[in-house]
């Protein structure tokens, strides 16, 4: 009777979560706000507390591997510095350029930078968090902070200052989880685990997510109880004689290299590794184009990816191979795929959005190019050079160069030699942002 009850509870499908959609992060979406003022500059965290909560951004972004993650900082005014990426290498460089020199205003508008993070949060397909890093909070945007909205994601902070010094108007605020900056990875590790809550709690919410049938966790003990039928005799008899016939009755060009290969299809193998963050095994494991594609793009692969992409017909296709055009620096080619986006799909915000970055991008590299392409000491190895004219951009000049075993520069290359520091780049681009606004 017992057997027969777990056999019914299981065939009954029982549930209590849903599938993961493998286009959408395991993680949920974090937007960092990162506090860049003189204070932490503050030597009590060596070498500085700033330079602290780079290192623990970075194991973060590391930790949070196939995760959407962007980037605020935050003095008198809040400036976008990275929106959503699952690229730390987009990220790194432009932590590496933050420092109080580059704000244009001074100050602690915490308030500002939430507003920012919010903004950000309302593009992702999943709901997700906001996480400030910062040393002290300004009492003012306390209440910006405790507001009783339930539209507000939820807020997490990592406190950057000496062991057991946490402000107390930090450690006063409702609703607030605040995590002191620790020496080894208890920080990083509580901080995953409130996205991961967050994560799965948006899921069951989720309507568009079939739920995940876990009938088959019944099916062990049924199969424990069931062992008790077993008697020496006829049962053991047509059990092996079944064993032959299915034995005999395999294709001869069948052959397994592993356990898995009996039991999993190549699909499903594939969604194990991809659940299991391992992208790159993941990627050569799935037969499903799309799903192989995706995994390309996480395993940064990004230019099999987009050949991938670019076979298939659908919206959400050649919008993921605009993202794995831009990861390659194919610029205007991303930008193409987004509007193929927006022609299959005239309501696509996030094409639409995408495709308009993506030709500023397009933008400034050609103009700064024009600028910094004087075709003297380029050692291109070229006679003849042609810019691609399709914007009606760039003129067909003669250089005369070396031909010893020159070669053109690659677009890596390129991007490399623009002599501009990181944190010049950051403070003109803020002070562009404060210009628009009027401030």
């Amino acid at each position: 009777m017992l057997c027969l009850s777990l056999l019914a509870l299981s065939a009954a499908g029982p549930s209590w979560s849903r599938i993961p959609n493998p286009l959408i992060a395991e993680t949920a979406p974090l937007v960092v706000a990162l506090k860049v003022t003189p204070s932490m500059e503050n030597t009590d965290l060596a070498p500085s507390r700033l330079d602290r909560a780079r290192f623990k951004i970075l194991d973060l972004i590391a930790t949070r591997a196939g995760g959407r993650t962007a980037l605020v900082a935050y003095a008198g005014t809040a400036h976008r510095v990275a929106p959503l990426t699952e690229d730390p290498n987009i990220l790194r460089p432009l932590l590496q350029g933050l420092n109080p020199k580059v704000m244009p205003v001074e100050g602690d508008d915490a308030a500002a930078a939430l507003e920012l993070a919010r903004e950000i949060l309302k593009v992702a397909e999943t709901p997700g968090a906001i996480l400030f890093v910062l040393d002290d909070l300004d009492p003012a945007t306390v209440a910006a902070l405790t507001k009783d909205d339930p539209e507000q994601p939820p807020v997490a902070m990592l406190v950057a200052v000496p062991s057991g010094k946490i402000p107390a108007q930090i450690k006063g605020l409702t609703g607030v989880s605040a995590v002191e900056l620790t020496a080894d990875n208890r920080d990083i590790t509580q901080i995953e685990r409130q996205l991961t809550s967050v994560q799965q709690a948006a899921q069951l919410n989720d309507e568009r997510l079939d739920w995940d049938d876990r009938g088959w966790l019944l099916l062990w003990p049924a199969a424990f109880i069931a062992l008790l039928w077993f008697r020496r005799g006829w049962t053991m008899r047509w059990g092996a004689a079944l064993v032959v016939v299915t034995t005999l009755q395999m294709p001869g060009s069948a052959h397994a290299e592993g356990w898995e290969d009996w039991f999993l299809t190549p699909d499903q193998q594939g969604q194990i590794a991809f659940r299991n963050k391992e992208f790159v095994r993941a990627a050569d494991l799935f037969s499903a184009p799309m799903w192989k594609a995706h995994t390309l793009l996480r395993a940064g692969r990004y230019e099999e990816a987009a050949e991938v992409f670019a076979g298939l017909s659908s919206a959400e296709a050649a919008f993921s191979e605009g993202l794995a055009r831009i990861g390659n620096r194919e610029y205007r080619a991303g930008a193409r795929a987004f509007e193929t986006a927006l022609n299959r799909q005239p309501d696509f915000p996030a094409a639409a959005k995408n495709a308009e970055i993506a030709w500023a991008i397009v933008e400034q590299v050609e103009t700064t190019r024009e600028q910094s392409d004087t075709g003297e000491e380029s050692g291109i190895g070229a006679d003849d050079m042609t810019f691609d004219n399709e914007a009606q951009r760039g003129v067909t000049s003669q250089v005369d160069a070396p031909m010893d075993e020159a070669t053109a520069p690659s677009p890596d290359q390129w991007i490399d030699s623009i002599d501009t520091e990181m944190g010049d780049f950051l403070r003109s681009r803020f002070l562009y942002d404060n210009s628009e606004k009027g401030t």
